[in-house]
């Protein structure tokens, strides 16, 4: 019932296009790098959402995120739209959570580069940071092209602090429903 509340977008094949398959493990992985008990906050948000049907356990979430054909391990098999759903519901459920966190990192960083300092100046947000590197290297191919975009730690600096701004966005009123509708501007027929 809670997947209701997202729109199901007109799709040739009933599953998630590419972009929106990256974006929803690119934000999972942010939260991943906030939360120190990533994987496992999001089984147990799935459990308390009602949602272990369609992410049972840890083999099953490895799955649903090795759609995204960045990771080292893609798989090929599509992303149903209700699969996909289940990740938005759950990756906003826990930026919510993390909401406070969120805001203090995004001030930090504004802080920051108003004096124009750098990251390394704020333990918290520099850990973040740091975190988010380790995972994507780790997880990432780096054989494929927009994997390889990320070559230096600036760029994933850069493409970490969009993903933060993007999860303060789904803490927002129909967070989830914007965020959600976002993964198909220009995907929809």
């Amino acid at each position: 019932m809670i997947l209701d509340s997202l729109p199901t977008p007109t799709l040739p094949d009933e599953a998630c296009p590419r972009r929106a398959r990256m974006q929803i493990d690119l934000m999972l992985l942010a939260i991943e790098a906030l939360d120190l008990s990533g994987s496992e906050a999001i089984l147990l948000t799935a459990h308390e959402l009602g949602l272990q049907v369609i992410i049972p356990n840890r083999v099953s979430l490895w799955r649903l995120r090795s759609t995204n054909p960045l990771r080292r391990n893609s798989q090929r098999r599509p992303l149903s739209l209700t699969e996909g759903k289940a990740l938005v519901v759950v990756g906003c459920y826990l930026a919510r959570r993390l909401t406070v966190l969120i805001r203090q990192l995004l001030l930090a960083y504004q802080q920051l580069s108003d004096q124009q300092l750098s990251m390394e100046h704020h333990f918290r947000l520099n850990d973040y940071l740091e975190r988010f590197r380790a995972h994507f290297r780790s997880r990432m191919n780096p054989r494929r092209a927009a994997v390889a975009a990320y070559n230096s730690d600036e760029k994933l600096n850069e493409l970490a602090l969009t993903l933060l701004t993007q999860l303060l966005f789904c803490t927002g009123t129909y967070g989830t429903q914007r965020f959600w509708s976002g993964l198909f501007d220009g995907e929809v027929a």
